[in-house]
């Protein structure tokens, strides 16, 4: 059987395109929802997923419609597969019910893969750069070192409360118990 999947990420968006699709490469059943692709629970995917059968196909429009991440996307074609049913994507033309397609699907899997870690290393290269520059990422600190000193003083010498220092210098309760 061909079963469709469908997803768009807010109420705004519609699913129409995406069903006409779906329906005029013979899907007999279309699971649909409006959910981000990042939740994690997508009660409309897990419900298809629980009632696939040995021989089906699930069939999206575009690989991201399933997935916003490649790990996930793998762990769910790989869920599809554990089935004994097949993925395939219209726009990218991927059909792992052959062994062509498996290929294809595994060698795109892998090249995305590889450009995630790139631009990661390219990320962490510019922030080594970034700090021989002088130059320190993240969220300036909430106390300066004079008013940690005088946290510091305050709750040593004058016996204040974490709770009186945080209203104080306007920080929260954390901030006073790292200073």
């Amino acid at each position: 059987m061909i079963i469709g999947y469908a997803r768009v990420s807010t109420e705004d968006q519609h699913l129409d395109a995406q069903i006409s699709a779906l329906e005029a490469i013979g899907a007999e059943r279309i699971f649909a929802e409006k959910i981000s692709g990042t939740k994690k629970s997508r009660p409309e995917l897990d419900r298809m997923i629980e009632q696939l059968r040995d021989g089906d196909v699930v069939v999206v429009t575009k690989y991201d419609r399933l997935s916003r991440s490649l790990q996930d996307l793998l762990s769910i074609v790989e869920a599809v597969g554990a089935k004994g049913a097949g993925f395939r994507s219209l726009a990218e033309d991927i059909d792992t019910t052959t062994p062509a397609g498996r290929l294809v699907f595994h060698v795109f899997a892998s090249i995305a893969q590889f450009e995630r870690e790139r631009i990661s290393e390219r990320t962490k290269e510019g922030l080594v750069a970034a700090r021989k520059r002088g130059r320190i990422g993240g969220r300036p600190t909430a106390l300066s070192s004079e008013r940690r000193a005088e946290v510091v003083r305050m709750r040593d010498q004058e016996g204040r409360g974490i709770a009186e220092l945080a209203r104080l210098f306007e920080v929260s309760p954390n901030t006073i118990r790292r200073a």
